[in-house]
C-alpha cells in the first residue's frame, strides 16, 4: 500500500529559494512530499483555513509580514500542523524565540539541498508522531493504573517518588502532592522499617523481584496493612527507577493464618495480573504471535458471545469478527498489524464486533504488541469496550438539541438550517419557497384561565394538525410559546403557499377536545416568499412576522403576504 504523500506549504517570496526547495523535496524517494508554494502571508492563512496541510516551510521577511507577527499568526491559524521557520545566515534570534513560541524547527537557507531537507523533514515529522504516540501511552497508563484496585508507587533511580495513582493515594492518604519527591519507605511503619529496608537492599543486590509484607503508618495515626510488589524499570543493565504495587491487606491480616496462605497464592504475578484484567469494565483479549487467542476476560467473553475455553487457540478473525460499521466490509487484524509494526494501533473508527450469534455492537479502543524480556513481540493485547450507549446518548442529544420539547416539531435552529438549504435548491431548480408565520389567536386566555397543562396538550394538538396539512418535504416548526413556523420548500407559486393556509385556518377551525373541553382555537398567518420578498433566510423571516402582524390587525383567523398587492393577487389566483 502506497504511503501518501505529505503536504508542504512553502510560504517564500524568493522564486530562487522556493525552486530550490520545491526541487530538494520533490527528489525525495522514500517518503513522498506534495509541495504547495504562495508567496504572501496572507495566501498563506487563506490556504490553512482548509484542511489538508501536515507541515509549514515559513519565511519570516515576507512582503506582507514579518518576524516573530508573521510566525504567531501561521501558529494560530494551524496550531496542529508542523511549522519549520527558514531563516538567513544572518538572523539567529527570530527563529529561536520561534521555536519558544511553537516552531518545531529551524532551517538555514544556505544548507538546503536535495539530500538533507527531505531527511530534515521526515526526522521532523517521526519526532511529532513519537511524541503523540508517547502522550497516548502516559494518558492509557494513568487511566489504566487509576482504575486498579492496586496501589501504584512509581520512584526515579534515586528513590524519589515521581507518580501515584488513585488506589495508593487511598491506601496511604497521601495526596500525590505530598508524595512527590519523597522515598517510598517513609510511609512505612518504624517498627517494619529496618527489616523491610534489609529486603529491600537483598533483593537489589540480586537484581530479584522485591514482595513484602508491612504496615503502612498515615498521618493521622492509623495503620494499614500492604502486601507490596516492587521491580526496577531497567534499560538493559543500567535501572532508571522502580515500581511498586501496592495492596491493602487489612482485612486478609484479620483473617485466619490457615486462610492466609491461599490469600498470598492469589497474588502470585499470573493470578494477580489476571484478578486486574477480571475487575476492569473493558474487554481483553489476547493473542500469540500467530494471532491465536490465549486469554479473554470475562468482559470480552460478554461482548464476543465466546467463552474463554471455547475461543482458546482458534486465529483471532474467528472469534473477535470486526467490520466497518459504514461499508460492511471486514477490518483487518488488529492484533497482526500491531505485531507488524510493533506499535499500538487504534481500532477504526465507526468499528462494529460481530458477535458469536451473529449480533452487532459498536466498539472503541485499540491493539498493543507484547513483548518478551528481550523486547521482542511474542503477541498482541487488544482492549475494547461498547460504545452503542455513548452513540445512542449522542443521537439523543443531537436530536433533543434541534426539536422542540414540548411538541417533538423541529426548533428554531432545525429551521434555520433547513431554510437555508431550501433557499439553496430553490435557486438551482429555479423555484420558489414560501415561509409562513403562525401565531395562535387569544392562546393566552385559554392558558391563564384553563392552566399550563390544558395549554399545552393544545400546543400538542395544534402541532398534530400543522403536520398534517403540509407534504413530507416540507417542515413544521415551533418558534416558541404558541407560534409556530411552515417552511414550504420547491413551491411553484405563492398561490401553493395560500393553498396551505386555507387548509391550516379550515384545519383549526375545528373543535379540539381537550382535557374534557371543547376548545376553539383560531391562527394569524404571515407569509413571505423566495424570492420576491427576500433572498436570504434572515430576510424570509422578518417579512412573514411582519405579515403576520397584518394579519392579526385585520381582524386575526386569516392570512397575508408579505406585500399587499401579491396577497391580492394570490387569494384571487
Amino acid at each position: 500500500m502506497n504511503t501518501p504523500p505529505t503536504t508542504v506549504l512553502l510560504v517564500e517570496d524568493d522564486p530562487a529559494d522556493a525552486g530550490m526547495i520545491q526541487t530538494a523535496l520533490a527528489s525525495a524517494d522514500e517518503h513522498r512530499f506534495r509541495v504547495e508554494w504562495v508567496t504572501r502571508l496572507s495566501d498563506a492563512l487563506e490556504r490553512l483555513g482548509r484542511d489538508g496541510i501536515e507541515v509549514v516551510l515559513l519565511d519570516l521577511t515576507l512582503p506582507d509580514g514579518q518576524g516573530i507577527e508573521a510566525f504567531d499568526q501561521v501558529h494560530l491559524a494551524a496550531p496542529n500542523a508542523l511549522i519549520l521557520v527558514l531563516s538567513g545566515a544572518m538572523d539567529e534570534e527570530t527563529p529561536r524565540l520561534a521555536l519558544q513560541r511553537g516552531a518545531h524547527d529551524y532551517l538555514a537557507k544556505g544548507h538546503i539541498d536535495a539530500h538533507w531537507l527531505p531527511r530534515a523533514l521526515r526526522y521532523v515529522i517521526e519526532r511529532k508522531a513519537s511524541g503523540e504516540r508517547l502522550r497516548d501511552s502516559e494518558a492509557r497508563f494513568r487511566a489504566m493504573s487509576d482504575a486498579s484496585p492496586l496501589g501504584i508507587f512509581v520512584s526515579d533511580a534515586q528513590g524519589g517518588c515521581t507518580y501515584t495513582n488513585a488506589a495508593y493515594q487511598r491506601i496511604s492518604g497521601l495526596t500525590l502532592e505530598q508524595t512527590l519527591g519523597t522515598n517510598w519507605s517513609v510511609a512505612v511503619h518504624p517498627d517494619d522499617r529496618q527489616r523491610v529496608l534489609a529486603e529491600w537492599r537483598d533483593a537489589a543486590r540480586g537484581q530479584d523481584p522485591f514482595e513484602t509484607e508491612f504496615r503502612f503508618l498515615r498521618e493521622d495515626g492509623s495503620v494499614v496493612w500492604t502486601r507490596v510488589n516492587g521491580a526496577a524499570m531497567r534499560d538493559g543493565a543500567w535501572a532508571h527507577g522502580h515500581v511498586q504495587t501496592v495492596e491493602d491487606i487489612t482485612e486478609r491480616k484479620s483473617t485466619e493464618l490457615l486462610l492466609r496462605a491461599a490469600e498470598e497464592a492469589i497474588f502470585e504475578e499470573k493470578e494477580r495480573a489476571q484478578v486486574t484484567l477480571n475487575s476492569i469494565g473493558d474487554g481483553v483479549l489476547s493473542t500469540d504471535l500467530l494471532g491465536k487467542v490465549t486469554y479473554m476476560n470475562p468482559i470480552a467473553e460478554t461482548m464476543t458471545g465466546w467463552s474463554c475455553e471455547d475461543a482458546l487457540g482458534r486465529p483471532l478473525p474467528e472469534v473477535f469478527t470486526i467490520m466497518d460499521g459504514k461499508g460492511g466490509n471486514a477490518l483487518e487484524n488488529p492484533a497482526l498489524r500491531a505485531i507488524a509494526g510493533n506499535e499500538t494501533v487504534k481500532l477504526s473508527a465507526d468499528c462494529m464486533l460481530v458477535r458469536r450469534d451473529g449480533s452487532e455492537s459498536p466498539i472503541e479502543d485499540s491493539a498493543a504488541p507484547i513483548h518478551s524480556r528481550a523486547g521482542a513481540a511474542i503477541g498482541a493485547v487488544i482492549v475494547f469496550h461498547d460504545v452503542s450507549k455513548a452513540h445512542a446518548m449522542a443521537q439523543k442529544m443531537s436530536h433533543q438539541a434541534q426539536h422542540d420539547f414540548l411538541t417533538g416539531l423541529p426548533n428554531r435552529m432545525l429551521l434555520t438550517e433547513r431554510l437555508s438549504q431550501a433557499i439553496g435548491q430553490a435557486h438551482r431548480h429555479g423555484k420558489q419557497v414560501a415561509l409562513m408565520f403562525l401565531d395562535l389567536d387569544n392562546f393566552k386566555h385559554i392558558n391563564d384561565s384553563l392552566g399550563h397543562a390544558i395549554g399545552d396538550e393544545l400546543l400538542q394538538s395544534v402541532a398534530g394538525r400543522l403536520a398534517k396539512c403540509v407534504r413530507t418535504t416540507d417542515t413544521v416548526c415551533r418558534q416558541g410559546g404558541d407560534e409556530f413556523v411552515i417552511l414550504l420548500s420547491e413551491i411553484a407559486s405563492p398561490h401553493d403557499a395560500a393553498h396551505v393556509a386555507n387548509n391550516v385556518l379550515a384545519a383549526l377551525a375545528e373543535a379540539q377536545q381537550i382535557g374534557g373541553h371543547e376548545l376553539h382555537v383560531t391562527v394569524s398567518i404571515g407569509i413571505s416568499v423566495y424570492p420576491d420578498h427576500g433572498t436570504d433566510a434572515e430576510a424570509l423571516m422578518q417579512g412573514a412576522d411582519t405579515a403576520m402582524y397584518h394579519a392579526k390587525a385585520t381582524g386575526r383567523n386569516n392570512f397575508q403576504f408579505c406585500e399587499t398587492e401579491m396577497n391580492t393577487r394570490s387569494v384571487s389566483a
